[in-house]
């Protein structure tokens, strides 16, 4: 019942969430290499999940950093460790990570099962036995914790009760997770060569708890002999690395085109001002809510239901601001609101465009 209250109550706040996707420079990626240490995964023979997650992970991750330049590249794990699913996903947040991609192998009582998927959180409108298995199992990863039922809230990987219930979270950056997972999809298909089993939404864990656009991998299927084979060679290494960083790469360039192409925000931008802010000869008051190291696409939804966006550069660094008026007490009531979204919000004063202290714009719009 706990369990239920926490993600229900998860599930409300999301719904009326604001999705936040973070592209400032460096772009943060932190690659996630499913199980390891005590926790093998799937197993097969000799052959064992922990080990192609991590082979995979650390190619991946090397061919984003020789090739990636803003990119900086973080792991969950870079050895054989075990590492609890809840750690995973704060190493992503205390980061402040820009993507999570969380690496995994399959595995199905049905030998025959093969090629691969990429996953994101949430319930699919025809949601299949397969998928929903595939998430029982990556999560049953917490039976090797301690007092896993206090982490996670009473969740129990065994119970099909829990896992209905849990599939139901959406999270707030779904946009953009379904945007890497099919362009990752894609890539796994085309680069690899791997049998298409789509893009699928369910309820795992590990990108419950991350704060970030975040999807999981399935490389192949551990239980099927081909699939394996391919996963443990060295071609099978490079190619499936090859399509993560490809993949990544796309998202990447996609979203800074995005950006680029938008019409710059400036402070002469906007020529239908109201009068009042206008007259260049009269203090300019605004609120300042945001810094970015890059300009931010005019969609960006860090900026929806703002008025009067601008931005001023000032040590290499881009000041977003809104609210423009020549009116001090009009500026107060904007700031009081402007808090409840982002409580560092203050007042800035421009004359002639130029910053001033707030001091002096008010005395010179006392004069």
């Amino acid at each position: 019942m706990r369990f239920l209250k926490a993600i229900l109550t998860s599930f409300i706040i999301l719904c009326i969430s604001t999705a936040i996707p973070v592209f400032a420079e460096p772009f943060i990626l932190v690659l996630d290499a499913g199980h390891g240490g005590k926790d093998p995964g799937a197993v097969n023979g000799k052959a064992q999940e922990k080990n192609i997650n991590l082979n995979v992970a650390l190619r991946a991750g090397k061919l984003i950093e020789e090739n990636c330049k803003d990119v900086k590249v973080l792991y969950t794990r870079k050895t054989d460790t075990f590492v609890e699913l809840s750690k995973r996903a704060d190493i992503a947040n205390k980061a402040d990570a820009d993507m999570f991609i969380s690496i995994h192998t399959n595995a199905a009582k049905n030998t025959s099962a093969y090629g691969a998927e990429t996953f994101l959180l949430g319930v699919e409108e025809n949601r299949t036995s397969a998928n929903f298995n595939v998430a029982i199992e990556e999560n049953k990863a917490i039976l090797y914790e301690s007092d896993y039922e206090t982490t996670y809230a009473g969740y129990d990987p065994n119970s099909s009760e829990s896992q209905i219930i849990f599939e139901f979270m959406q999270n707030e950056h779904q946009k953009e997770s379904l945007k890497m997972a099919s362009i990752t999809q894609n890539r796994l298909t085309s680069t690899a060569k791997r049998h298409n089993r789509g893009v699928h939404q369910a309820g795992f864990l590990v990108l419950w708890r991350s704060a970030m656009p975040s999807i999981l991998i399935e490389l192949g299927f551990i239980s099927n002999s081909n699939d394996m084979k391919y996963m443990t060679s060295q071609k099978g290494v490079e190619e499936l690395s090859q399509s993560i960083y490809l993949a990544f790469n796309e998202y990447l360039e996609e979203t800074r085109k995005a950006q680029n192409k938008t019409t710059q925000i400036g402070l002469n931008s906007n020529q239908n001002k109201d009068t009042e802010s206008a007259n260049p000869s009269r203090p300019v008051f605004k609120v300042q809510f945001l810094t970015s190291k890059s300009v931010l696409g005019k969609k960006d939804s860090r900026l929806e239901n703002l008025q009067d966006i601008s931005y001023y550069k000032d040590n290499g660094l881009y000041k977003y601001t809104c609210g423009e008026t020549t009116d001090y007490n009009r500026i107060l009531e904007i700031k009081k609101e402007v808090a409840k979204r982002y409580k560092d919000a203050f007042i800035v004063a421009f004359i002639d465009n130029k910053r001033v202290s707030i001091d002096e714009a008010r005395r010179w719009s006392d004069k």
